[in-house]
């Protein structure tokens, strides 16, 4: 075992999810599926255990492609906000699918819902719930294209359940219903031309 990957013992599995100060000077640790280190006084709600890894330093964190917490600030300096939202959107385009909300994207990232939706907005002018659908429709374009799913299989696959409210939010944003989308870019196809939308 590396001292880069330390395991995860009972003491410091308390530590984390008590949020136990007197530990900060000991280790840190890093959530796999955010991609993010904090202390262990780190006031975020506590990951699940196996999503957990152990380090002893900053700089091995870093080194192993984790980004510092903007919420704890384990390096001792602020995450810049560049930084911070490209997280965010990592986060967006590998779990469009699921139920995604401000709260949600705020508590996985380690901030707040107010300062992150500002921050979102200013850095990629659109907020993070625009976002989110954008990446979802341009999702449920390829599959359109590229699938035989139905349209309810569709948008149930970008995470947009709701089937007549998938057809709404696609058509506002594309001029077409998703049947229509296929069908013009099927069309499209097989005359060589150029896609729409």
């Amino acid at each position: 075992m590396s001292t880069s990957d330390l395991s995860i013992t009972d003491d410091r599995w308390r530590a984390i999810v008590e949020n136990d100060k007197s530990y900060d000077d000991v280790f840190l640790y890093a959530v796999k599926t955010t991609r993010i280190f904090c202390r262990p006084s780190c006031k975020s709600r506590p990951p699940k255990r196996e999503n957990i890894r152990i380090f002893t330093s900053a700089e091995q964190a870093l080194a192993a492609q984790f980004r510092p917490c903007k919420r704890c600030k384990p390096t001792g300096q602020r995450l810049p906000d560049h930084d911070w939202i490209a997280v965010v959107v990592e986060y967006v385009n590998s779990n469009y699918m699921k139920d995604l909300t401000l709260h949600i994207l705020a508590e996985k990232s380690h901030g707040s819902p107010y300062h992150l939706h500002r921050t979102f907005k200013r850095i990629m002018h659109v907020t993070p719930m625009e976002y989110i659908q954008r990446t979802r429709l341009e999702q449920a374009k390829k599959l359109l294209t590229c699938s035989h799913q139905s349209v309810a299989e569709v948008g149930e696959s970008v995470g947009l359940s709701n089937t007549s409210y998938f057809i709404t939010l696609f058509k506002k944003n594309t001029g077409y219903t998703p049947l229509q989308y296929r069908q013009l870019e099927s069309k499209a196809t097989q005359n060589g031309g150029t896609q729409h939308g």
